[in-house]
């Protein structure tokens, strides 16, 4: 069980009589500092097909149908700045810890349904954009169509984090009226695709509110396997909460010496206790950890 988690189920039941819920299956560790070496063991999962480049959505009782829609491709710049470990460091501790938690959320949609995930934290610089890139860079490895949103239409990051700078993304298409999806691209290197917040407009929440992105979200669960939502923080802002609406499981980012357990514990109120999947605790200094390649690597050739 995190130990962040720990802590705060236990303040939490003795101060406020709330009981959080047994995260013991589902909380993991990430790390923001990388370590270098080879590991035995790898998180296996079922393998799929192979994704196409063109997309065909299914059409609801209130929505448009959208097909044969063909996204542009868009390289990538990667440098060790962005911590896009999935991709600059595969065989890092880092990488790996992502990948066991990709694995923890295929092993949830076993029980329950679950594609659209949103990724959020109480407050900013947490870490909530590297968690989202990370994992959705570990689940398009596995042959599924990935979609990642830039959720955050007030102070967007992620599109610098691949290179990209500033270009059309979900909030030109809210401003838009345009029932057939668009702004949205495929990155080479990564291998799934990117939709980013675009420049940011006047008026956020009321875009998000305006009924286009519920119909936009339904449109995109029929065209991905997965679509990860990086949301902005969940305090002070109120944006968050329509993003909670549109998807159906929320991870929550915390960072070590950054967090307050006062923050999380707010944060945590927040969040219906059914939509939340778990706490992934960002910058662990945990003292264990740094033998873990010594312990899972295989050993030196003489």
């Amino acid at each position: 069980m995190s130990r962040i988690f720990e802590a705060l189920q236990r303040l939490g039941t003795e101060q406020s009589g709330v009981e959080y819920p047994d995260m013991v299956a589902v909380a993991t560790e990430v790390f923001e500092a990388p370590h270098a070496g080879k590991f035995a063991d790898r998180a296996t999962a079922d393998p799929t097909a192979d994704a196409p480049e063109t997309f065909s959505a299914m059409p609801g009782a209130q929505e448009t149908a959208v097909a044969a829609v063909d996204f542009p491709s868009l390289q990538v710049s990667v440098t060790p700045a962005s911590r896009l470990v999935f991709l600059s460091e595969p065989d890092s501790l880092a990488a790996e810890k992502f990948r066991f938690l990709g694995v923890r959320l295929r092993q949830l949609r076993q029980n329950r349904p679950l594609k659209k995930v949103l990724i959020t934290s109480t407050i900013p610089e947490e870490g909530k954009s590297l968690v989202s890139a990370n994992l959705a860079g570990v689940l398009a490895q596995r042959k599924q169509k990935v979609l990642l949103i830039e959720g955050d239409l007030r102070r967007p990051v992620l599109a610098q984090q691949f290179g990209l700078g500033t270009m059309a993304g979900l909030g030109e298409w809210l401003q838009s009226g345009s029932q057939t999806l668009s702004n949205i691209y495929k990155l080479e290197g990564p291998g799934f695709w990117l939709m980013p917040a675009g420049n940011p407009p006047g008026n956020p929440l009321e875009l998000m509110q305006s009924g286009r992105l519920s119909l936009m979200m339904n449109q995109l669960a029929s065209m991905f396997d997965w679509i990860i939502v990086d949301s902005p923080p969940l305090l002070p802002l109120a944006d968050t909460t329509v993003w909670a609406r549109l998807t159906e499981g929320t991870l929550l980012v915390a960072r070590e010496a950054k967090t307050e357990r006062a923050q999380l514990m707010q944060g945590l109120e927040l969040l219906k206790k059914s939509d939340l999947l778990g706490v992934v605790l960002n910058g662990c200094s945990q003292s264990d950890h740094k033998n873990y390649y010594q312990r899972y690597s295989p050993p030196a050739k003489k």
